[in-house]
Formats: C-alpha cells, sequence, structure tokens
C-alpha cells in the first residue's frame, strides 16, 4: 500500500480479518487510530520521518507563529500530534497550494519542496528541523540512488532481470491487482 491508498484499502477489508500491517509502523499507528481497526505493526520505518524531532518543531512553531506543520503520516506520533494538517505527498502538495496560508513547516522528504515552489511559488516553505542539529537529515538517500539515467536503462534493456517461482509470482500478483483495483476508487 501507498500513504495515499492505504485507508481506502483498510477500510475495504472485512472488519473482522486481522491486519498485518507493512512496511512502516508509523504509517500503520497512524492509519490504526484513524480507522480504528487493530493492526499487527511491522517493526519498519521511513529514516527521514523517525529522524524529525518533535521538541526542535515545537520550537520551530513557536518562532513561526503564522506558519502551519504538515506532515506525512509516516512520522512519529509526536510530530503528527502537533500538525495542522497530516496526508500524502499529494495531499500534502495539494494542501499547499490551496491553502490560505502563506508559511509552512514541512515534515517530510525535503524533495518535495521544489514542487511545492513550483506550484505555490508566492509561499515561504520551512523543511521541519530533526534531532541531529549539525545537519538537516530531512533527504532520502534510498530515494536519491534513483536516477533519469538508471530508469532509462531500467526500460531500455529491461535491467535488471529478476527472476523467481512462476507460482510464487502469481500469489504475489494478487493482492498487488486488488490493491490497484481498490485504488480506482479513490477521488
Amino acid at each position: 500500500v501507498t500513504s495515499s491508498n492505504a485507508e481506502t484499502i483498510i477500510n475495504a477489508l472485512p472488519e473482522d480479518r486481522p491486519i498485518i500491517f507493512a512496511p512502516d509502523k508509523n504509517l500503520g499507528r497512524y492509519l490504526s487510530k484513524k480507522t480504528g481497526r487493530d493492526m499487527i505493526l511491522w517493526d519498519g520505518s521511513c529514516i527521514v520521518h523517525e529522524a524529525f524531532s518533535m521538541e526542535r518543531i515545537a520550537k520551530q512553531l513557536a518562532e513561526n507563529p503564522d506558519a502551519k506543520l504538515i506532515a506525512h503520516p509516516e512520522s512519529e506520533t509526536p510530530v503528527l500530534d502537533l500538525a495542522h494538517f497530516i496526508g500524502s505527498t499529494s495531499a500534502l502538495l495539494n494542501f499547499v497550494e490551496k491553502d490560505d496560508a502563506q508559511k509552512f513547516i514541512v515534515a517530510t522528504e525535503e524533495g518535495i519542496l521544489h514542487e511545492m515552489k513550483k506550484r505555490a511559488p508566492q509561499k515561504e516553505l520551512l523543511p521541519a528541523l530533526v534531532f541531529d542539529e549539525s545537519c538537516n537529515c530531512s533527504e532520502c538517500f534510498y530515494m536519491k540512488r534513483n536516477t533519469l539515467e538508471k530508469l532509462y536503462l531500467c526500460m531500455r534493456y529491461e535491467l535488471p532481470e529478476i527472476l523467481m517461482d512462476e507460482e510464487l509470482r502469481l500469489k504475489a500478483l494478487e493482492p498487488i491487482e486488488k490493491m490497484l483495483e481498490l485504488s480506482t476508487t479513490i477521488k
């Protein structure tokens, strides 16, 4: 699932059906609270969203009383509790573009700031502060490993090739297709 479709997927599951939520425990915790569904949470998380400091963000908000804190739901609960708005990447982009506020503190991967500035150039965007005062560590090293060149090579040469047992592939395909089918109902 993604942060955009996870709630829809959870609500589509029968209430008596147990849910093992993966890969992000913070997103799972947020959705469990929002949907009222009990879930077994996989102990995984995003290194960027776990780096945000609730104490430093609270200070940042105090120093910028006209700012709204917006946060991705993969952030930890104390950060989400401070947020004026919580949403997926696309929801955060839309919120900044349409909201009347002129200043935002953004608690998600900093790559989103470029698109936010394109959509709302008149608005001030501040990256949310992290625990480590010596760096602005809200950039995801793993996401930055993807490049246009690598994407081109992958599409051009269909590499790297991943081989797997056909029976396993077909079993794995079922939940992916179901997720995509349910995702088409999202507005």
